[in-house]
Formats: structure tokens, C-alpha cells, sequence
């Protein structure tokens, strides 16, 4: 793996260049200017959203800086915790769990509490329904990031990090040259998958209305969402167009330079060699102002991971730290064991208060209601499956050869990523008239694919990332072995994806049951079609503003989701991480 590439000579730099890089620049402090004043306009009863398509460029810059916020938020989150998991046992217990359950709940469950507790936090202003856009693209974005990184920590190949402590290497250095380098593929596929994630509920989260209660924000999915409601085929059309331009930027200029640097991170001795770099990439290192701007970057890394003690010198720092008195370290654990039980405290009695409030709901649940619930959560149980067992079917050959073809890997790449992250639920009416023709109630049946077009992704993407990290000498091996065929799948290439692929189901199966409230529960022009199933009752539950079965209906899904992962996904992600791991 390359952990440190020699400096290259200075590019010939380019005025025209600089001058974009200066032009964007500008611009994006405008946004942001732009999307800070939206944030403290006034809370407004009724939002009226404009479905000119002038408007769309403003409405893209407030869906694009919401995904972006929410990205930062969940990508923080990902390294703490899955860190955090990793190297404190005791806490492993908890948070592991409690990734499963938080996943499991679908987001119309914690739209309607969170979006009422952050508008009477900010009465005045429209930071609170900004503030829940962003959280709940949040929680389509940071789970399956959280067990990717968490994946990665415990692949990592145990010479590095006995390599790290010859070193002695800080945390902060250990996790810069190791950690972070072994799980960057993982984390850049799963991030893409994450913003998909993300923008599949973009026109629930931006046109949110909780019965006679409009709790709309500007922006693409609010825009598609009116525009369905008024039946403008022409809005329509401008919305998804202008979608698909943010996806395709998005791509060409963030995920496939990432992808490309990552590739030097693979775990063979040919990675850093064969990295190669965007044309994004190779253009933007002839502006002046970003040679300047890595330059002062590469400073601040250099100063962040400097090491304690020269390699030669672990010996002496050894025995001199034998000298050296162990008070103030001792009081300085003392003090950090005391704050890690105040926060354990806190989140006790988090927890505490909402069993209170989650028992005075469940009380109001009837017999009957129970058995509606779970009788339609076998009928969506059944959907899920399926949903996955088809999604596996195609993602796995195709992510395969996506993954081992880097030339071809760059061709479908914008392609993938468009269809990946376009916000499904947009062309759900489109896809039922469709449905419409063949059957009276569409939804029954036809919500398995509805559910795909949300879940399928992670599949492909964590097959796609795992096919591309396979070392290049178990390439060669495979080659000169000359394994065709079943065997070529059987003793090569099945093995050498399964912890992405099992990755991939976990995440795959949790997102399919948030995504039935919006494949099982369907609007289009004032006309409600709806299949018999669990996210169908959490969507009636929500509308009716019938908290205590929506509370009861998300408890049983999660419990569901949980259980499989810890019957199931768990004791399969297992087997794959001890028997299917290189360097392992």
C-alpha cells in the first residue's frame, strides 16, 4: 500500500485556469451566503414554490447544500463511532446494536417528532425545517458509511499495524497512514451509495406535510413534488433535468477523481504505481491557486503526522519513558474515565425519557392494531426478500466486471451514478402508469421493483469496491491458474468479494424496508395507491397523525431488521471477514 508518494515537480501553471478556479471560488462563497440567508428567512405558514425553470438553478443549490452538509455530518460520524466501536470494547456492545435499530427506522418515523421539535426550537426562523431536511438526509447516508469504515478497521492486515506500533505512531497518525488508507475505497463506494441514499428522499423530506401542517422548503424534491401535484408534465421534465446535471457534476468532478486516488491505496505492491488521476484532476493542478492551496495543505499534514519518536529512536524513547513520572498521565485517564461516564450518564437517561414517552404511546395501541401490523409486515417481509434476491441477481455479475475494468469502470461510471442517486420516488408516477396498465392494483407486485430502484444500488457499489481492491497478484494467480467458468466464481471471485457483498445486503436490506413507506404508499395528481404491507401503514399513520401505531409499526420493523442482521447478515459478514480477508 502507499503511504507516502514522492513529490512531483511543479506543473506549468495556466492563467485561464486560475481564473475558473477564482470564478468558482467567488461563486461558492455566494451560495453559501446565498443558502445561509434562506436558512434565517422567516418561518412562513405556506411555502410557494415557483415551477418556472428559472427557478430551478436556486432550487439546486439548496437540495445540492443540504446533501453536502448532511454528508459532512455523517462522514464525521462514521470514523468516531465505527472508531469508536472498534477500539472500545465495552462500547462495542451498545453501539453495534443500536446502529442496527437507528438504520431499521424509517424515516417518516422520525420525520413528523423532529421536524415539530426543531420548528418550536427556531419559531422565528427557517433553521429548524432546515435542519430536519438535513438530519433525515443524514440518516440516509451514515449507516451503511458507519459499517463500511467499521468493516474496514477490522480487515485491516495485522503488519500494518504492528508496523504502526514499531513506529510508535499517534492515534492521529495511525489512523492517517493506516486506517483511513485501508478503508478509503470502502468508504469513497459507500459514500456515493450515501449520497444516493440520501436523494432517494429528497421529495419526502423537502415537501413534508403533516396533515393540514405545510412544512415544505425550497428546493428539487418540493419543485417535483408540486409539479406531480398540478400534473405539469413540462415542470417535470426541467426538475429531472436539472437532477441529473447536479448528479453528473457531482460525479465528473468529486466521485471519480476519489475513486481514482483511492485506487493507490489497494493492498498489493503495484497500487500506488498504477494509480492514476482524472483529467479533473491533471487540469486543475496547472491553477497556481491550488498548487498553492496543496502545498499548504501538504505543510499542515506534514505537522499533523509527524512522528513522536524517529524509528531509530524507539529503543531510547523506551527505556527514557521508564524516567518519566506517570501522574499527570495518570490524572489526565482519571479525568477522561469520569467523562466518558457522564456522557454514558446522558445517554441513560436519553434513553430513559423516550421508554417513558415510548410506553405511554404503545398503551394506546389496540389488540387489533397489533395484528394489522403483523400481518402487513410479513407481506412486506416477503417484498424485501425478494427485492434483495432479485437486486443480488444482476449487481453482483455487473459490479464485477465494473470493478475489475477500470477503462470500463470510467464509461458507465456517470451512468451508474446518475441512476443511482436520482430520487426514485420522482418517477414513481411514471412507473405506476406504467403498472396501471397491466393490473388494477399496481402496488401489490409492483412495489418489489419500486423497492429496487432504492436498494439495489448498495449492492452494486460494495461488489463494484471490493472487485476493484482485489490485489493484482491474486489476479495474476487466478490467470495463470486460468479459472473459468464456475470454478473462476467459486474458488476466485465470490470469495474475494463477499465481505463487500455481505456489506452490501446489510445495508441493501435495511434500506428496502425504509424505502416500502414510499414504494408501498404512492400520490400522484390527488389519486392515492397503496399495496397492502408495513411502509403502507407507516405512511397512513403518518398522514392520519395516528402516533401511536406509527410508533408500534416502526418498533416492529426495526425489531425484524435487527434480528435478521443478527441472525443472519452478522454470522455471514463473519465468515466472510475471517475466511475471505487478504492479508488476513
Amino acid at each position: 500500500m502507499a503511504l507516502n508518494q514522492p513529490r512531483s515537480a511543479p506543473r506549468r501553471t495556466s492563467l485561464l485556469i486560475d481564473a475558473i478556479v477564482i470564478v468558482g471560488l467567488v461563486s461558492l462563497v455566494f451560495g453559501v451566503a446565498h443558502v445561509a440567508g434562506e436558512w434565517r428567512e422567516p418561518l412562513r405558514p405556506n411555502v410557494e414554490i415557483d415551477l418556472s425553470p428559472w427557478a430551478l438553478p436556486k432550487y439546486a443549490l439548496f437540495s445540492f447544500a443540504r446533501g453536502w452538509i448532511a454528508y459532512f455530518f455523517s462522514l464525521v460520524f462514521a470514523l468516531v463511532v465505527a472508531s469508536w466501536a472498534f477500539y472500545d470494547a465495552r462500547a462495542q456492545r451498545f453501539i453495534l446494536p443500536a446502529l442496527d435499530v437507528l438504520q431499521s427506522i424509517p424515516v417518516l418515523s422520525f420525520l413528523p417528532g423532529l421536524v415539530l421539535a426543531l420548528v418550536g426550537l427556531f419559531p422565528h426562523s427557517n433553521t429548524g425545517l432546515e435542519l430536519a431536511c438535513v438530519l433525515m438526509i443524514f440518516t440516509g447516508q451514515v449507516w451503511n458509511m458507519t459499517f463500511s469504515y467499521y468493516d474496514s478497521l477490522k480487515g485491516t492486515p495485522p503488519d500494518f499495524r504492528a508496523l504502526g506500533k514499531l513506529y510508535d505512531f499517534s492515534w492521529w497518525r495511525r489512523f492517517w497512514k493506516v486506517e483511513l488508507p485501508v478503508g478509503a475505497q470502502g468508504l469513497i463506494y459507500n459514500s456515493m451509495v450515501s449520497m444516493a441514499g440520501g436523494w432517494f428522499f429528497l421529495s419526502v423530506t423537502e415537501a413534508f406535510q403533516l396533515g393540514d401542517q405545510d412544512f415544505r422548503v425550497p428546493g428539487i424534491g418540493s419543485y417535483m413534488s408540486v409539479a406531480h401535484e398540478h400534473n405539469d408534465v413540462r415542470a417535470q421534465l426541467f426538475g429531472v433535468l436539472a437532477m441529473g446535471i447536479v448528479i453528473v457534476a457531482v460525479d465528473r468532478l468529486v466521485w471519480w477523481p476519489l475513486v481514482l486516488w483511492s485506487k493507490k491505496f489497494n493492498l498489493d505492491d503495484f497500487a500506488g504505481a498504477a494509480a492514476k488521476k482524472s483529467s479533473v484532476s491533471l487540469w486543475l493542478a496547472r491553477s497556481a491557486a491550488i498548487q498553492r492551496i496543496g502545498h499548504s495543505f501538504a505543510r499542515f499534514q506534514s505537522w499533523m503526522v509527524s512522528p513522536k519518536h524517529a524509528p531509530h529512536a524507539v529503543a531510547t524513547a523506551t527505556l527514557s519513558t521508564e524516567t518519566v513520572p506517570h501522574a499527570a498521565t495518570g490524572r489526565r485517564g482519571h479525568i477522561g474515565k469520569w467523562i466518558y461516564r457522564i456522557l454514558l450518564a446522558l445517554i441513560a437517561v436519553v434513553i430513559a425519557l423516550g421508554l417513558v414517552q415510548l410506553v405511554r404511546l404503545l398503551s394506546h395501541v389496540t389488540p387489533a392494531d397489533w395484528r394489522t401490523i403483523l400481518a402487513d409486515a410479513s407481506i412486506s417481509f416477503g417484498r424485501v426478500m425478494l427485492a434483495v434476491a432479485l437486486g443480488t441477481l444482476w449487481t453482483v455479475p455487473v459490479g464485477v466486471w465494473i470493478g475489475m475494468n477500470p477503462k470500463l469502470s470510467s464509461r458507465l461510471q456517470p451512468f451508474i451514478q446518475f441512476a443511482a442517486s436520482f430520487p426514485a420516488p420522482m418517477i414513481y408516477p411514471w412507473i405506476l402508469a406504467l403498472f396501471l396498465h397491466f393490473s388494477t392494483t399496481p402496488l401489490q407486485w409492483g412495489a418489489i421493483p419500486l423497492i429496487m430502484l432504492g436498494t439495489q444500488w448498495y449492492i452494486l457499489f460494495n461488489v463494484a469496491s471490493a472487485a476493484s481492491a482485489i490485489p493484482n497478484d491474486i489476479r495474476s494467480c487466478a490467470a495463470i491458474l486460468r479459472l473459468d467458468g464456475w470454478r473462476r466464481w467459486s474458488r476466485y471471485l465470490l470469495p474475494a468479494i463477499a465481505p463487500g457483498l455481505v456489506t452490501g445486503w446489510i445495508t441493501a436490506a435495511g434500506g428496502a424496508w425504509n424505502t416500502t413507506i414510499v414504494a408501498e404508499y404512492v400520490q400522484d395528481s390527488g389519486k392515492l395507491y397503496q399495496a397492502t404491507g408495513l411502509g403502507s401503514l407507516i405512511s397512513q399513520a403518518t398522514a392520519a397523525k395516528n402516533f401511536p401505531v406509527l410508533t408500534a409499526a416502526s418498533i416492529v420493523m426495526a425489531v425484524i431488521v435487527v434480528g435478521i442482521n443478527r441472525t443472519v447478515w452478522k454470522k455471514l459478514q463473519a465468515i466472510a471477514n475471517d475466511r475471505c480477508r487478504f492479508g488476513t
